[in-house]
């Protein structure tokens, strides 16, 4: 089975400015607001390609960006490249529902899930991933990022009762086991250089933040908050609130005009931020954080593809292994049991 499938008509949807609504049908609920109440999926929904899409599109974007992130480290302070990347991100994300005529006006409890979800999702966890990938390798960072689709998959029971089934525990598993086999070697130098350890605890917490970031999305989206203009808003909040500790902290706020710096930039606001979020995030809502941080899992093997293309990543038989187990475990978490 695949990520959604069809159900008979029982809401209608409607499009603004390219946000889908679901609309109760007459006389009652939509069939699905009980299970979005737990914090599940729909059980069926006629959209099964346009969700692997929107899987596919965040795992190779994301799967470049922690290289990209490693011309951003050296000038310019990471919590500053942070803060720049969201700033711009944010203001073309502002620019884009200006345009196309979306809502951007919420009230005060809607301003301050998104000054929540900006700094679990966007302050917090990237400071912290940036931070990291100034003493391990971006494949190594990824590999334990890794971790999202287990911490997704534990707070979503915990947090909204959504069931966990075997074989999306079987797929976790294989996943993970097949990124690590993947990613040996860096797990195997791991303490060769000072700080290393230091670098694995700087990105388990940024995965923490992620995750927690993931559940808090499920949670305001369910309720049928409009994505585009809230990750927007989201983003801002975020950006500012870096630029505070950054202010706090008395960092010097310097910026890079070389090539590789400003090329990475505009690479990781732009497709790193606002492509491959808005893909995620619109997936989260439809199937759950659970399965949507699968992602988090493919995201080291494409990680890798990219060393090989740019750094000289040489495959060995256990990482072609590796990559087989992550494809698998694909399978078995993405597959829809009736």
């Amino acid at each position: 089975m695949s990520l959604a499938s069809g159900s008979a008509g029982a809401a209608a949807t409607s499009s603004a400015g390219g946000e889908e609504v679901s609309r109760p049908a007459p006389g009652g609920q939509t069939p699905d607001q009980g299970r979005e109440d737990r914090g599940e999926a729909p059980p069926s929904r006629p959209r099964a390609s346009t969700d692997w899409w929107l899987f596919l599109a965040p795992s190779f974007i994301w799967g470049t960006t922690w290289f990209a992130i490693k011309f951003q480290l050296g000038v310019v302070a990471p919590e500053l490249s942070v803060a720049y990347r969201f700033i711009l991100a944010a203001l073309l994300l502002l620019g884009w529902c200006a345009l196309r005529g979306l809502g951007l006006r919420f009230g005060l409890r809607a301003h301050a899930s998104f000054a929540l979800l900006g700094v679990l999702q966007y302050a917090l966890n990237y400071v912290l991933v940036y931070r990291s990938e100034e003493v391990l390798t971006s494949g190594l960072v990824a590999l334990v990022f890794g971790l999202l689709v287990v911490l997704n998959l534990l707070g979503a029971r915990v947090l909204f009762g959504t069931p966990v089934k075997a074989p999306v525990l079987a797929g976790v598993a294989i996943g993970l086991l097949g990124v690590a086999l993947v990613l040996w070697p860096d797990v195997a130098r791991l303490g060769a250089r000072p700080g290393q350890s230091w670098g694995v605890a700087l990105a388990l917490l940024g995965t923490v933040s992620a995750s927690a970031g993931n559940l808090w999305s499920q949670r305001l989206y369910r309720g049928g908050t409009p994505i585009v203009p809230s990750t927007a808003w989201s983003m801002l909040y975020g950006a500012l609130a870096v630029t505070l500790y950054g202010a706090i902290a008395g960092l010097p706020f310097a910026f890079d005009t070389s090539a590789g710096y400003l090329l990475s930039l505009g690479y990781l606001a732009v497709f790193g931020s606002i492509v491959a979020f808005i893909a995620y995030l619109t997936l989260l809502r439809r199937i759950g954080a659970g399965r949507s941080g699968y992602v988090a899992v493919l995201m080291p093997v494409l990680a890798m593809a990219t060393s090989t293309l740019f750094e000289g990543y040489r495959w060995t038989p256990i990482a072609v292994v590796g990559m087989a187990m992550v494809v698998a475990g694909n399978v078995l978490v993405l597959q829809r049991s009736t």
